[in-house]
């Protein structure tokens, strides 16, 4: 625990309460003042920084543990409120999901779903489409087919994503057509034979056998083993703010395509979890 001017998030939400304040979630000069006051009347160095001691000693034995630790468990996310925000068949998977992947707080699932949504447009693509034209191939996957190699292999989807993705992410060269097999799928994307495999260990299905699982069967799993796997939720766990989404959507995107839209449906969701 370590509060300070200029955090954010819930925790200092739940720290403005106690002192206070309009519980606007960022600690500013003011809270720093009132923080700095508490500290003095208690017996504690007035530094102002809210660490293990300040905040045990705030809340006493009955310390709130800050939001982002809280474990809720999947039954009791208020799911009724996504409802006409999210499709129904997305609602459903969602205290499986939850359950099996670490998503123990509405901060962690607001930030997931707002990531979802948008990686899949709007949760209506569950697989990659690779119907790419000749600028299309050349724009998007450029070093894959110099020259005019691209001409043979526009409006080809098969083709395509048995060179873009042979003979990497554990799928065999191109003349194997495993890129295409194991293409991405679901919310965000799984994609590559070894991440198949490595779902598959998880989920206890194989998926490798059977690929199309990931897009029937599982897409908001596959994308919550995505975050699980590339330690997504302590990004998350963060905060409510837009830094956080940019951050999570950094790791996501690998650049911030579509921030606005993110930012825009994590607030839309958070405040009706919350």
């Amino acid at each position: 625990m370590l509060l300070k001017k200029g955090s954010r998030g819930e925790e200092v939400k739940q720290l403005q309460t106690l002192l206070g304040l309009g519980a606007d979630g960022s600690f500013g000069p003011m809270t720093e003042t009132k923080v700095k006051e508490w500290q003095a009347k208690n017996g504690l160095t007035a530094d102002g920084i809210v660490g293990d001691s300040t905040w045990g000693k705030m809340f006493g034995a009955t310390a709130p543990t800050p939001t982002a630790s809280v474990v809720i468990p999947p039954s009791s996310f208020k799911l009724d409120a996504l409802k006409g925000h999210i499709p129904d068949v997305v609602i459903a998977q969602i205290p499986d999901t939850a359950a099996k992947f670490n998503i123990t707080n509405p901060l962690r699932l607001a930030h997931f779903l707002s990531q979802c949504g948008h990686e899949s447009g709007g949760f209506k693509s569950i697989s990659e489409n690779l119907n790419y034209s000749v600028d299309g191939l050349k724009r998007t996957f450029g070093k894959y087919f110099p020259g005019d190699l691209a001409t043979s292999y526009a409006r080809q989807p098969e083709k395509i994503a048995s060179r873009v993705y042979g003979a990497r992410m554990g799928n065999g060269d191109e003349s194997t057509g495993e890129g295409y097999k194991f293409r991405g799928r679901g919310y965000i994307q799984l994609t590559g034979k070894s991440n198949y495999a490595k779902f598959a260990q998880f989920i206890g299905e194989d998926t490798v056998a059977n690929p199309d699982l990931i897009a029937t069967k599982y897409p908001l799993a596959s994308a919550a083993f995505f975050f699980d796997s590339n330690k997504l939720w302590s990004i998350c766990d963060k905060g409510a703010d837009e830094a956080t989404v940019t951050a999570v959507t950094k790791r996501v995107n690998g650049g911030t395509n579509g921030l606005s839209d993110r930012i825009k449906h994590f607030n839309e969701y958070y405040n009706l979890l919350k």
